[in-house]
């Protein structure tokens, strides 16, 4: 069986907890996202933590709007959200010791509740773009990565 993930990894100058800050934050979402989907948060987001639940706007064709529950949380290091769809977009960031992160960024849909849907409309290779071209806006905001 195929793997039911797509991801890309970078090495960022920066330190973790500076990229963590971005990603908890879901007001930095649309800043950082390099799909073109992710439109803004709505409104009431606060800072993520296990558990918590944030919407933001989307647009893909049409504008729409999608409510996130946050299911894996360690600070600093890994979060991952998913929608009612169940599929997780889920970031890693490992601490190089030298003032860089390697930074991972998956589209998982192992857990998804209707997997055939999302290869069926080839959303992994989609994603996968937009993984690539958010990890490139990061490094934009970091200048000197490699």
């Amino acid at each position: 069986m195929a793997a039911k993930q797509v991801s890309d990894t970078r090495v960022i100058t920066t330190t973790p907890e500076v990229i963590f800050a971005l990603l908890a934050d879901p007001a930095q979402h649309p800043v950082i996202d390099g799909s073109g989907t992710v439109t803004g948060a709505r409104p009431g987001s606060q800072r993520l933590a296990l558990g918590s639940k944030f919407g933001m706007d989307m647009k893909m064709g049409l504008p729409y709007k999608i409510q996130n529950t946050v299911v894996e949380y360690e600070e600093g290091s890994r979060i991952a959200w998913r929608h009612f769809m169940g599929h997780r977009w889920r970031w890693q960031l490992e601490d190089l010791g030298d003032g860089t992160t390697r930074v991972t960024e998956t589209f998982d849909w192992s857990t998804a509740k209707a997997p055939f849907v999302i290869e069926l409309a080839k959303f992994p290779a989609k994603n996968l773009k937009g993984i690539r071209a958010t990890l490139d806006r990061l490094e934009e905001m970091f200048p000197g990565s490699a």
